[in-house]
């Protein structure tokens, strides 16, 4: 590993060179004036991993935007890493609100900044560059990889489950690694092993048949605002558990190993309440704030709207109230039967002087990759070789569909390896990546193309 480790530190400033070139064609998947951006980008990629002396590259059309492909397969009996990433990114708006121009990556103190620096051209870079550093020491990789970056994991993958599903053979491999995650903070290395899932809500609520004068009508009818709002209330007891009926049946429960492991983090609910300007913090009764946030499941209310509010006064009692509320799943919830249970008790919590209609609008799946499988544990050591520490164990309270998608559609666990922070304002203006990150990513992702063949071949699965 010397030659590699010495040829990845000798090219820091053409990598990011490299890189500036990609985040500079603005690939937002979203707009359809820049689709021809779209094609250029990945255009750029087929090109670039080419250059770098992978085979097979591909440009494979799906219903939107383009798949990337492109593998080396010359390691026989080795196992078959496939990397998961995309191209496309979240649109630049506000512009005003940049220090630099989004397209034009610029390095500041310790960090490049640019669109999709971090969300995820930076993060597929780093797994190309440390690809590059074995073809071009040696012409050849410790394992056999193979790329997919898609062009639409900003606008929620439509096209994606089914390409992996009329591609499974070329996309077969025995774990998959993506870096579209983070680490829990500067200096703190950690592996993510789960993701939360989700069920998207719409309710409404019904009163009258049209809207009323207040001042006439009030009094005698059951405002749906209000009838709304009781409802809405009574989703969590004083304890901040959710009252929905059977809400917690399935929840895997934490294990002793991993309470303690959230508690060898970094963390301070005072720090963490004073960064969201709270005085003091909420949540279900008898767990941490962590477990709360990564596996525990939450009912929130995102939206809700009825009567008038526009400017100045209207005195109306509205007809109609609607709200949107979502559920993050935690292993081994199901969103389909979270949907159908929510339905049905808010359906039974209604008072007789409303009628309520409850839309399932979309869900995913909560995942889970075990920690002591050879892919977590081939990248707990490979992380401490990369940036010198032993690293941590975390969740995600978020959902990532995609890691669903391989295990139900490919039967293969999803490795984690993320090198984004939480501050570096993904989606929104001057988005970067911290250069520290970057260089240790690629030194990583290196020593994890080493290990994870070991790992593999032993089943090690030590804890």
């Amino acid at each position: 590993m010397e030659k590699i480790l010495s040829y990845i530190e000798s090219n820091h400033e053409r990598y990011l060179s490299e890189l500036k070139e990609l985040l500079a064609i603005p690939s937002v998947s979203s707009q359809t004036e820049r689709k021809p951006e779209m094609r250029r980008a990945a255009e750029w990629l087929k090109n670039h991993m080419t250059n770098i002396g992978l085979q097979n590259m591909q440009i494979l059309e799906t219903g939107g935007h383009p798949v990337v492909y492109a593998d080396w397969l010359g390691a026989a009996g080795k196992p078959t890493i496939l990397v998961y990433g995309h191209y496309d990114v979240q649109p630049e708006d506000p512009v005003d609100l940049w220090k630099t121009p989004p397209f034009e990556a610029t390095i500041r103190g310790e960090n490049l900044y640019g669109r999709g620096a971090s969300d995820d051209k930076g993060q597929i870079f780093i797994h190309l560059k440390a690809i590059e550093a074995f073809l071009k020491n040696g012409g050849a990789l410790p394992m056999n990889i193979k790329i997919i970056f898609e062009g639409e994991e900003e606008i929620g993958s439509e096209n994606l489950a089914k390409f992996i599903s009329e591609h499974k053979e070329l996309l077969k491999a025995d774990v998959i690694v993506i870096s579209d995650s983070g680490m829990f903070a500067k200096g703190v290395p950690s592996v993510t092993y789960a993701l939360r899932g989700l069920a998207y809500m719409e309710v409404e609520v019904t009163g009258p048949n049209g809207d009323l004068h207040s001042g006439s009508f009030g009094g005698s009818v059951h405002n749906p605002i209000q009838a709304l709002t009781e409802m809405i209330a009574s989703l969590h007891d004083k304890n901040g558990r959710i009252t929905v009926k059977g809400m917690y049946d399935d929840v895997r429960p934490l294990t002793k190993a991993e309470r303690a492991a959230f508690k060898e983090l970094p963390w301070s609910d005072k720090k963490y309440a004073k960064s969201l300007g709270l005085k003091q913090l909420y949540g279900e009764k008898g767990f941490t704030t962590l477990e709360r946030l990564w596996a525990r499941p939450t009912l929130e209310c995102n939206g809700i709207w009825g009567g008038y509010t526009g400017e100045g006064a209207k005195t109306v009692l509205p007809a109609k109230a609607f709200a949107k509320i979502s559920m993050r799943l935690v292993p081994d919830q199901s969103s389909e039967k979270i949907a159908k249970l929510f339905e049905k008790h808010f359906k039974a919590i209604a008072p007789k002087t409303v009628s309520v209609h409850v839309r399932n609008l979309h869900g995913g799946e909560p995942a889970i990759t075990p920690v002591d499988s050879p892919g977590v544990q081939a990248a707990v050591v490979a992380l401490e070789k990369g940036f010198g520490k032993k690293p941590l164990y975390q969740r995600e309270g978020g959902s990532i569909p995609i890691v669903v998608d391989f295990k139900k559609l490919l039967g293969i666990d999803s490795v984690l390896l993320g090198f984004g922070l939480p501050d570096e304002n993904a989606h929104a203006p001057n988005e970067f990546l911290n250069l520290d990150n970057f260089f240790g990513g690629i030194k990583t992702v290196a020593h994890y193309y080493k290990e994870f063949p070991n790992f593999w071949k032993t089943g090690n699965r030590k804890k």
